[in-house]
């Protein structure tokens, strides 16, 4: 498996009440055609496929919009006339604009394939154990949110544009030789997760630029095609 694109499932329901989200989706779709559209489900999510620079795109639009709602919030919120039902609907919108995006010089933030960023901790961590800033990750599925946020420095603004920069490159340079490799459990017995366990143990030493990740149903290796592909036939033999 290569990292040539990546599966994101997005939640719609923050524009529900301002925008026909069916006429939302076909506008993302013509503002990126590069990427695979699923089906609007009834709870408002929509997965969307294709590759980081498309869904970059994809995202800083969708920010638009939400920026859009966050100062329409605004402007109702001065005049006194905005009713509480109203801020409720509008709340969503503006917990994602706050949440993600870029905030001028002290908060950056990055969208990495999680997996790259799991092997970017891996083998390069001291990218995020730069002085300072302060440097968290949030999860989702296959998508991690990087955080790169001032310490309260005078430097910390500049360090954050950097440690952006390094991080992005970085990812670039990860996606183009990263191959991950999935060995599926045929059984779920404790037994068999642990042979698999410590079979990776006794090759980890061979294979030091390899990243194991292991979950209840599997395990998935993650490094160089080489690496991984000596890896995996050590395992099946």
């Amino acid at each position: 498996q290569a990292f040539l694109c990546v599966t994101s499932t997005l939640s719609m329901a923050v524009f529900r009440g301002h925008f026909v989200l069916e006429d939302l989706v076909e506008e993302m779709k013509k503002q990126s055609p590069a990427l695979i559209f699923g089906p609007l489900q009834p709870d408002g999510q929509i997965v969307v496929q294709g590759s980081f620079p498309a869904l970059r795109e994809l995202r800083e639009f969708l920010l638009l919009k939400a920026k859009s709602l966050s100062e329409e919030d605004k402007r109702e919120g001065e005049s006194h006339q905005r009713p509480r039902r109203k801020l409720q609907e509008h709340r969503g919108a503006t917990e994602m604009r706050n949440s993600v995006q870029d905030a001028p010089g002290d908060k950056q933030v990055v969208i990495l394939d999680t997996d790259i960023y799991l092997y970017m901790k891996f083998a390069s961590p001291k990218i995020f154990q730069a002085n300072d800033v302060v440097i968290s990750g949030v999860t989702d599925g296959d998508i991690t949110t990087v955080c790169i946020e001032s310490a309260g420095r005078k430097a910390g603004a500049a360090q954050g544009l950097r440690v952006k920069e390094m991080i992005e490159n970085s990812s670039v340079e990860l996606q183009e030789v990263l191959r991950k490799e999935r060995i599926s459990f045929r059984e779920h017995s404790r037994g068999e997760k642990q042979r698999y366990k410590q079979l990776c143990e006794r090759l980890k030493p061979r294979y030091p630029a390899v990243l194991i990740l292991p979950y209840d149903t599997h395990i998935d290796i993650v490094g160089k095609s080489e690496d991984v592909f000596g890896f995996t036939e050590n395992m099946k033999r």
